[in-house]
């Protein structure tokens, strides 16, 4: 599945480190996709995942390109902490 989404060119993502290898299967993951999915899974109070969902559409478009999804999810993560607090 590819994400078609126009937060695929939010500059947000610029500042996320690029995977450069694909150890973790997410260097063509959606970043946006995989920030959001943090935030539910905190909001839902579900553990840190240690992995990105493979539900998670892939993107090779605008700022997520190559950007580590799984930074972003920790990120998304850590965001909905915040907000719950």
């Amino acid at each position: 599945m590819i994400c078609s989404k126009k937060h695929r060119y939010l500059p947000d993502f610029t500042k996320l480190s690029d995977a450069q290898d694909d150890t973790n299967n997410d260097r063509h993951k959606c970043a946006e996709c995989a920030y959001v999915e943090g935030i539910k899974d905190s909001l839902n109070n579900n553990p840190m995942a240690i992995s990105l969902n493979p539900n998670i559409p892939e993107s090779q478009a605008g700022t997520v390109r190559h950007k580590d999804a799984y930074e972003a999810y920790k990120l998304g993560y850590k965001y909905g902490e915040d907000i719950k607090n």
